[in-house]
């Protein structure tokens, strides 16, 4: 059995549930079949979005390839990033941290595709958005990307930064106002492509044809080092 490492803290919220959801998705009956994990959580690490998106020239990736090595040195096989806008930066960080990291992204595609998802739309951070990455790892397999407009995109960042990351209330409403205008405009399958964003599937009721991202990853890890429960061969929120 492999160990796991985690980059974490980015937000420390999205990581905690990150750990629930790999303890929630391995097969194991006692707690000696449950995988090996190590966890740096270091919520200092500059902000990916305000770096990519040019409102801060602090670059998140020293602190993150120090992190990185640090589980490697403990012991870890192979890292997961529970921060979907971090992974801007996964080429150089695997390059520099010397072992494989998770693609979160390149596994939802991935999946989207045995899925035989044609259209998918994609709430994440400006970063993530500004930086392709999605765009482009979905069109590789044939999937048309599909983004909010400037005012649902505003209104998604909100949620994020000054809703989830601040521990306040969900505006709801909005959310599912959002997402509802994607599914208007044709998106078979919403992606939840922030990690913040999936604390809202951990703690509301949402529309069939929503796709976490951070359960995509946290199956991958579970695959990778262990054996995961079969409840969750299916990861699409079902009607």
């Amino acid at each position: 059995m492999r160990t796991l490492g985690i980059l974490g803290g980015l937000g420390p919220m999205a990581t905690a549930y990150f750990l629930q959801l790999l303890t929630q998705m391995s097969d194991a009956r006692t707690d000696q079949e449950h995988m090996e994990i190590l966890l740096y959580s270091k919520p200092s690490i500059p902000d990916r979005t305000d770096y990519i998106t040019g409102k801060s020239e602090i670059s998140p990736v020293e602190d993150m390839v120090m992190a990185g090595k640090k589980l490697r040195e403990m012991g870890a096989d192979i890292l997961a990033i529970p921060c979907i806008t971090a992974h801007f930066f996964h080429q150089e960080l695997e390059r520099r941290i010397g072992f494989p990291i998770i693609h979160a992204i390149e596994e939802t595609a991935f999946y989207l595709e045995e899925e035989k998802v044609s259209r998918a739309g994609i709430l994440a951070t400006d970063g993530t958005i500004q930086s392709g990455l999605f765009q482009k790892a979905l069109k590789q397999r044939g999937i048309c990307p599909m983004i909010p407009d400037a005012e649902s995109q505003k209104g998604i960042m909100e949620i994020i930064y000054q809703e989830i990351k601040a521990g306040k209330e969900v505006n709801m409403p909005l959310f599912y106002q959002i997402a509802e205008n994607l599914f208007d405009q044709g998106a078979e399958v919403i992606l939840l492509a922030c990690t913040e964003l999936s604390l809202i599937k951990r703690d509301h009721s949402l529309p069939a044809g929503c796709l976490d991202v951070m359960e995509v990853l946290a199956r991958k890890a579970v695959q990778s080092c262990n054996r995961v429960r079969e409840e969750y061969a299916r990861l699409i929120v079902r009607g």
